[in-house]
């Protein structure tokens, strides 16, 4: 038997050291290092299996055909969006969220919306029972839905290559190993590994593979970077398990727009498509209270419309609270400031409470107007006009700064019926140039 040796390896990256150490080296994070047990001898092994192998001889580029007019639709139009228009023979997407957001399902419905697609379904955390169970409740009929229980990621691609499915997922790529590492399913050596199979499957092949990913406590697709930068897509499911709604998002896309979104809610039938999502986050919005404004925020080339709650409220403690939840903390403390050297209202003896309603975080500085106008309001307590809708990053200055997309915006909150949208001043006849003059507008 093999003397063993321990070595330590970094959870995020997977550098190896023969020594814990502090920070990474590599990547610089902290408190990555994990210990292993590596044999001394070790064995060799290729990032190869039969069948794809064998590589194509140089070609000039005006010789090489594009496959970008082939594209091939999942027929769920929010998941379309996100991918640019469909998929591509050949691509390889990374789909990744926290436990019970969606994944699973998501992939599953693809075979439900359109049924003529061959799909090859690697399940790696599930029965094929447990799947069938699943498919019924989602109500997929598709033939040509062939499920394979099956980890070990050469079987899995001489399968794909017998099939020759038009999609293969595998669920997860961290059940996923091979035979000839040593290491666990999940490592980083068995992450790298299979992904690089699954790459070299996708591009010589041209079978379109989607692989989900596990992801971190700090939500982050677990294991090594390298799984991120191997991926033509990379889409993250995002959403608050307390709301019904989900958010996919590109995060990375060779293929077409970053950081585009669908809109999801999940529901008992699965995942239904919200076509309007400004209706959604504004339907139980609270009219005539003091301290709630309306935003309209873009998550990639669309334009949502949020509610901004604002609880401002004498302080019974001798330092006083500042709680926001959905918003940076941060951005609070600085607009907080801004209100006070530059519009002359104090919040010095004041506990703040911010909540961006919906469970929906709000990232987008064209918000800043409205938070500053619904801080005021809750101080003052008078409510803010129904009709009005906020557009504007806030400045040290105290100055209401312009942000991109604002026709795009103000149209958007119109024809859900704020007729009247506070905009950055020369971007419309509302224009207001610092936030003194938009609290006085919205206030009265």
């Amino acid at each position: 038997m093999a003397k063993s040796k321990t070595q330590f390896g970094c959870s995020t990256c997977g550098h190896i050291s023969p020594k814990w150490l502090g920070s990474c080296p590599s990547c610089g994070e902290w408190n990555t290092f994990i210990e292993q047990q590596q044999a001394s001898k070790v064995v060799e092994h290729k990032a190869i299996v039969s069948g794809l192998d064998a590589a194509e001889a140089p070609r000039k580029l005006s010789d090489v055909e594009t496959s970008e007019k082939s594209r091939f639709l999942s027929n769920i139009s929010e998941f379309d969006r996100v991918l640019g228009g469909g998929f591509l023979p050949g691509a390889y997407i990374l789909i990744g969220g926290e436990p019970g957001i969606g994944k699973s399902t998501l992939t599953l419905q693809i075979a439900k919306s359109n049924p003529e697609l061959s799909i090859l379904y690697c399940a790696g955390e599930e029965s094929a029972g447990q799947i069938k169970q699943r498919a019924q409740r989602l109500g997929v009929e598709s033939e040509k839905l062939l499920v394979y229980n099956e980890t070990q990621v050469d079987k899995i691609i001489d399968e794909a290559q017998r099939v020759t499915p038009d999609l293969l997922i595998v669920d997860s790529i961290q059940t996923v190993y091979r035979t000839e590492l040593s290491s666990m399913p999940g490592s980083i050596q068995q992450v790298k590994e299979c992904a690089a199979l699954f790459q070299q499957l996708a591009k010589k092949k041209n079978i379109t593979t989607i692989v989900i990913g596990h992801v971190t406590k700090e939500g982050d697709i677990a294991g090594p970077r390298v799984l991120e930068h191997m991926v033509d897509t990379v889409l993250q499911f995002e959403g608050d398990k307390n709301y019904t709604y989900r958010l996919l998002r590109s995060l990375k896309n060779r293929f077409g727009p970053a950081q585009e979104v669908g809109v999801f809610q999940m529901n008992e039938l699965g995942l239904t498509e919200v076509t309007n999502p400004s209706e959604l986050f504004i339907s139980d919005k609270t009219d005539g209270v003091s301290g709630n404004a309306i935003v309209c925020t873009m998550e990639g080339s669309r334009p949502l419309l949020i509610e901004v709650q604002a609880l401002v409220t004498a302080s019974s403690y001798g330092m006083p609270q500042r709680t926001a939840n959905g918003f940076d903390r941060n951005r609070l403390a600085l607009l907080l400031a801004v209100l006070e050297k530059r519009a002359g209202f104090s919040f010095n003896n004041q506990d703040v409470y911010l909540n961006i309603a919906g469970g929906f975080r709000l990232n987008d500085p064209s918000g800043d107007l409205g938070v500053c106008c619904a801080l005021v309001s809750s101080l003052i307590d008078k409510p803010i006009n129904q009709q009005t809708a906020f557009i504007g990053e806030v400045g040290l200055g105290g100055e209401v700064r312009t942000v991109p997309h604002i026709d795009q915006r103000v149209k958007e909150a119109a024809k859900l019926g704020f007729s009247n949208s506070v905009v950055p001043s020369g971007k419309g006849v509302n224009g207001i140039k610092y936030i003194r003059d938009a609290i006085k507008k919205a206030l009265g």
